[in-house]
């Protein structure tokens, strides 16, 4: 019996390795109040318009107030966690006529909250909710424009995560960002991308959240568990090599921001599993857009969660009864408990990218005309092993991995390379894991 100990301990501690979840997560859930996503919601509609045009100087009205508040927001969470949150504003001025919807000069402020991290302080993951509001005319700067659901919901999420994870340190860090300017034409993210890039921060993802608060739909279902995530399939900074070789190769649907809506899917389904996240292979929805897509443009990762069933009636609409439906995103339609759980689905994403380590840089990929796959790739610092993950190459999730401990190559024999899609994830101390780093190289 002697002789077998060492090797069912290498057997337990593979198994560690495998299936290891992380009980802080469930903590991080059960952190997560929708009473305080109530209040905080009901702060920013009592703003009465947070347009992005609207007034700057009351003190009760309009997106200058409701900025103001919500940095102060964060300045209270940082005071109460040691003073870990860096809390700015980053601003933008925009000419009028810029669009025609900017109907004068405006200076577009987003409100951020950096949580740093304590091993890669300048590799971030991002959570965002947008600030403004409007209602059926979208030059209107002055009408009653609740915005409680688009996107108070959003915004009120975001600052709940951050109470939340503020009680945490965290390798990499975290960026609680409330966005401005998109009802205007998604102004606030493209500052904000840019700023990053002027800064070289290394952005694994935005989480950008835009409404998650109605589980009633126009459709007729009412849903308190599903929600979706908006994922682009490659980077639109791709270049035409990259393009050539996608034909040859395939990942058609690997790109960074898929492999981000992937990481979320899996994380929620470990964590949450009650809950249904809807994997959508769209940027957004259909001729529609949102606040991740200027980070998308900028070459970064990005994806939209937000509610699985929206109405309509309630979004972008002038406060009204009309045909005897009542028009206008009040405070009623909410659904806080639904908001409770989809801010915790960012909360325990953000913390899981952020205990985990980085992706590898190269992942390279050969086996052709011969029967095992073969891959190698760059380790990264912080990584106490590797998982090889492959799947049908109809298949949206990574459905099959082996762990294969501290390396930087393994073949995997008997899978045959032309009938999977294959990546590497690499995977921390706590077992935390990286996004999948989908191949970007092959050798032969």
């Amino acid at each position: 019996m002697k002789n077998y100990l060492p090797l069912i301990f290498a057997f337990f501690i593979l198994s560690l390795s495998q299936a290891q979840t992380d009980t802080r997560i469930y903590d991080i859930i059960n952190d997560v109040s929708a009473e305080r996503i109530e209040s905080d919601v009901t702060t920013l509609v009592n703003f009465g318009t947070r347009h992005t045009l609207s007034d700057t100087v009351s003190q009760t009205r309009g997106i200058g107030a409701a900025r103001r508040w919500i940095k102060s927001e964060f300045e209270k969470i940082s005071s109460s966690c040691g003073d870990c949150l860096e809390v700015f504003y980053q601003k933008n001025l925009i000419e009028k006529g810029d669009n025609a919807r900017i109907v004068k000069d405006v200076e577009v402020v987003n409100v951020v909250a950096i949580q740093r991290g304590t091993k890669f302080p300048n590799r971030f993951i991002i959570m965002s909710g947008d600030i403004d509001s409007r209602v059926s005319d979208p030059t209107n700067y002055t009408s009653d424009s609740p915005g409680a659901n688009d996107n108070a919901s959003g915004m009120a999420g975001t600052i709940e995560a951050s109470r939340v994870l503020s009680k945490y340190k965290f390798e990499s860090s975290i960026i609680y960002l409330g966005l401005s300017g998109e009802e205007q034409g998604l102004y606030g993210g493209k500052g904000m991308a840019a700023y990053a890039k002027e800064k070289g921060w290394d952005i694994v993802g935005i989480l950008n959240n835009d409404m998650i608060g109605n589980i009633t739909g126009v459709d007729g279902v009412v849903s308190n568990r599903d929600f979706r995530i908006f994922s682009e399939p490659v980077p639109p900074t791709e270049t035409e090599q990259q393009r050539r070789a996608r034909r040859f190769y395939g990942g058609e649907v690997d790109g960074i921001s898929r492999q981000l809506a992937r990481y979320v899917y899996k994380t929620t389904k470990t964590y949450m599993p009650e809950m249904n996240p809807m994997m959508i292979y769209r940027l957004d929805r259909f001729g529609r857009g949102g606040h991740h897509r200027p980070f998308n443009d900028a070459g970064f990762a990005g994806i939209r969660i937000m509610e699985a069933h929206e109405n309509y009636t309630q979004q972008h609409q002038d406060i009204r009864v009309e045909d005897g439906i009542a028009y206008g995103d009040v405070l009623e339609h909410v659904n806080f408990g639904y908001a409770k759980k989809l801010t915790s689905v960012n909360a325990i994403n953000l913390a899981s990218i952020a205990w985990g380590p980085p992706a590898p840089e190269t992942v390279e990929i050969g086996g052709i005309v011969e029967p095992n796959a073969k891959l190698r790739w760059s380790k990264v610092e912080g990584a106490v092993g590797y998982k090889i993950y492959w799947r049908d190459t109809t298949s949206p999730t990574w459905d099959n991995y082996k762990y294969v401990g501290d390396v930087s190559e393994h073949t995997l024999e008997g899978i045959v390379i032309d009938n999977f899609f294959f990546g590497v994830a690499a995977v921390g101390k706590d077992g935390h894991e990286s996004p999948v780093a989908f191949p970007n190289k092959v050798f032969r």
